[in-house]
Formats: structure tokens, sequence, C-alpha cells
């Protein structure tokens, strides 16, 4: 029987390999990793040229189309006009399930014009400027998909990997509108990256988040010849503002309210008859935030009687804290230690540290390192929501997500900073971005193989969910802006 058993296991040694055969995934790991490694030149290209773009929110025309154009070019099945939004899009490939999706962002922050220099040095012609890194973001999720789509068919693989083009994230405003339009609805599971000071596995949350502008309208009248015939809309948004500061004393420590005024007016000659400000209303939870925000809104109510005024409220967004996923982290975790934090040469380790140096001066940076080198553990509970949104939350409201940061800045710089800018569009940032790029795919090929960590990512948010329900505060039917300034 022994004799058997062992002639049998040699015969089946030498069979060759059946085209039904089920992959290993060494196997396809290694091919997802030489793929990316050789278009590595030009997902660079990519994030320099949307780098260069530097587009802001809803108005990523020409960097949603060059990635487009690279998937379209690699055969992905792509839709644009999401949502309503000329900026969004879907691309797709592959059929059935599961379905896995990867989020791509690629909008610009206003002011925050830099050449890739580690001093302050606005890029001529240009005021706007990737300060959070996500020129590289849309491009490492664009090369991920673009890995799994290499391997998909020689390897037989099922289900389909899904990327969305998701603009305005900056404003939270993308992904909030296509959850709200059913684009995620079919999903089995998310995965998402973000540009960081730390290599770490995104298992926490962040803050719920409400963006609103109240507009206020009183009459003009010669400010000095007959001030009693007008009613100043500023003095309404002004009484407001106060408000508000007073109500900051009452309302929990983690939440976060902060505002521009967009109209004051035209002349002081003239008492202003139009005056807007707009508010981000935060917390840690999107009930807070909500019972933050009607609270808010009686406080412009009050003053709009104060001054006789009228105010009008919109609100052009609402996005939720990110719920975690355990499994979804683990394996994130397995397949960032498989590919190992960036590594970076002694020249850019000098030029992180000379983006250092007016942190130091300024603000008074302990940070030893220049880049951190090292993946940090997943934690035994949630990270905690630090001061940062993302409309990434809403939905993990809906399917299970899980992400990562790499880095990509220099140790210690603050978010929506010059130097991030600088950074971004370095070797520094091609590095991290190639890691994320590699961890995405890695994941996102393995979520398509293996029904176990699919069975207990959607166990674990529906245990997270229990007893929570999704609510939103944006009207309904209401589409999403066509602008946000």
């Amino acid at each position: 029987m022994q004799r058997s058993l062992a002639v049998i296991g040699l015969l089946a040694l030498f069979q060759p390999l059946d085209a039904e055969q089920p992959n290993k995934p060494a196997e396809v790991h290694q091919d997802i990793v030489k793929y990316l490694d050789s278009i590595e030149k030009e997902l660079i290209a990519i994030n320099q040229d949307i780098w260069n773009y530097a587009e802001l929110g809803l108005e990523e025309y020409r960097s949603s189309k060059r990635l487009m154009d690279v998937l379209k070019k690699n055969g992905f099945r792509v839709r644009s006009n999401i949502s309503n939004m000329p900026t969004a899009f879907v691309a797709e490939y592959g059929k059935g399930k599961p379905i896995i999706g990867i989020l791509a962002e690629y909008d610009a922050l206003p002011d925050l014009s830099q050449e890739i220099k580690p001093e302050r040095s606005p890029f001529a012609g240009r005021s706007t400027g990737h300060g959070c890194g996500h020129c590289a973001l849309g491009t490492a999720a664009a090369g991920a998909a673009l890995a799994v789509k290499a391997v998909y068919d020689q390897h037989k693989l099922p289900g389909t990997i899904r990327l969305y083009g998701t603009p305005a994230e900056e404003t939270v405003i993308g992904k909030v509108y296509m959850t709200l339009d059913g684009q995620f609805d079919d999903l089995d599971a998310c995965l998402h990256w973000h540009p960081s000071t730390k290599n770490r596995i995104w298992y926490g949350t962040t803050k719920a988040l409400i963006s609103a502008k109240f507009t206020f309208t009183g009459l003009p009248a010669h400010a000095s010849g007959s001030p009693s015939k007008g009613r100043s809309a500023l003095d309404a948004v002004e009484l407001m503002n106060i408000g508000v500061n007073y109500m900051r004393e009452h309302i929990k420590e983690t939440s976060r309210i902060h505002y521009v005024i967009t109209n004051g007016g035209g002349a002081p000659n003239v008492v202003p008859a139009k005056a807007q400000v707009w508010y981000f209303i935060r917390a840690n939870t999107h009930e807070d935030a909500e019972y933050q925000y009607h609270w808010i809104c009686d406080i412009a109510e009050a003053a709009a009687k104060m001054t006789r005024t009228k105010v009008a409220i919109h609100i052009d967004t609402d996005c939720h804290e990110i719920i975690p996923n355990l499994p979804l982290s683990k394996l994130i975790e397995r397949n960032f230690k498989e590919i190992g934090p960036p590594k970076f040469t002694k020249e850019e380790l000098a030029f992180a540290r000379r983006l250092q140096a007016p942190l130091r001066e300024d603000f008074g940076l302990q940070e030893q390192k220049p880049l951190n080198d090292t993946l940090e553990p997943i934690p035994d509970k949630p990270y905690p929501a630090e001061g940062g949104s993302t409309d990434v939350g809403d939905i993990s409201w809906h399917v299970p997500t899980g992400g990562l940061s790499t880095v990509c800045f220099a140790a210690g710089s603050p978010g929506h900073s010059w130097q991030n800018v600088a950074a971004i569009g370095s070797p520094i940032g091609h590095k991290g971005m190639m890691v994320a790029a590699k961890v995405l795919a890695l994941s996102a090929a393995d979520l398509l193989q293996d029904d176990g960590v699919l069975s207990a990512a959607k166990a674990d948010f529906k245990k997270r969910l229990q007893g929570r329900k999704y609510t939103t505060t944006i009207p309904k039917g209401q589409k999403a802006p066509k602008s946000i300034r």
C-alpha cells in the first residue's frame, strides 16, 4: 500500500500542469511584481504629468483622462462622467464575482504651488500643488489594476477587478455622491491607499465631515449716508461666526469646526447685501457631526433674525468616518511585509533632511529620521480618528474596506504642505508609490482567489455595523456640485 502511494505521488510530480489547475499564489505574486517593475518608468511619467497638471477637485479633466487613456489602452472597459461628475470614471476588467474595487484620486490643492526643491519655491505660472500626494495615489491605484489585469488571463483568475476614479477628495465630494448613486453596491471588497510619512496599514478610523455654505441676504445702502436703510449680510456672517466660536466650549474635544468667508461684500461704503461663510463640521462619528451641524444651523437662523436678513443653507457634501476591517488589514499587512517598505538612497535621505529644516526651525520638529523606513504593526485596537477626513469612509459603510499608507513624504511633514508637493514629485514619492501599487495589486489578486478572506472580511464588516445606520444630510436626489468654489 505504501509503495502504491509512493508511485502515485511520483507520477503526479511529472504530470503536465492542467490548464484549469488553481494557481499558486506565489506565482501570481511574482508575475505581478515583475509586471509592475517593467512599467515603473511609465507609472512615474503618469505621476509627473498629474503632478504638473495639479488640477483642483471637480476640475481634474487632464488628470482623469491621463488615467483613463492608459486603462483603455490596456483593455479595460471604461465608463466616464459617473454620478453627474465629468471627471469621475469606472474602469473594469474580467467578469463575474467576486468584484474587487481599488480607489484612485487625483485632485490637487489651492495655494500650494511648489517646485521639486528642498526650499520654498513656487512653481512659475501655477498656484496649485499636490500637497496630499494624490498624483501618486491615482497612479499607483491604476498601476495595481493594470498589474492584476496583466496576470488575470495568464493565471485564469476569477471575478472582476474595478478601478474607481474618484474626484474632489480634498472636499470629500466624489465618493459620497458615487456612493449615493449606488456605484459601490455590488463590490465584495474595496482597497485604498494614501501617501504618508509612515508605512502602516489603515486599521483605523477618521472624522466624519459635513461641508455647508451659509448665504445671507440683506439690503444694500450707503454705509455712511443712509445706514439705517441697509441690512448687512456681513453682520449676519460675523454674528454667526461669533456664535459658533462660543459653541466650541460645549462640544466634544475631538470635534473640529472651521470656516472661511467666501463673500464679505464689495466695498466698505456699501452695506453688504450678500455674504457667505463656508463651514467644515467634523466629529469622530457622523452622529456627532450631524448634531453639531443642526446646532450651527440654529445659530445661523438666529444671526439672520438679529440682523433682519435671510439665510439660505446649502450642504455641498456629507462624509462618514471610516469603518475599519481587521481581516482585510491582516491581508494587506502580509503583502506589505512581502514587498517591504520603500528603501531610500543617501541622496533621497539628504533631500528629505533639507525639507525638514524649516520645520525644525519654525515648529521645533523633533523627528530623528529624515524618512521612516519601517512598517508599523497593526495595533490591537483601531487607530483613533486624528484630524483628517476622507470620503473613503462612505464606501466603508457599504462594503468591507481596507487600506495602507507608504512613506512618500519627509518624516514629520504636516499634511497639505509645500514639503509634500516637492517630495511626491521626487524619487521619494515614486518609491512609495511603487510599493503601494504592488501591495494593492497583490491584495486584490488574493481577494479574487481567496473566499476565506472575503468571508471573514464580510463578517467583520457586518459585526462593526451592527445597530448602526447610514444617514446623510444631503437632500434626496441632490446632484454633485459642478464646482466647489
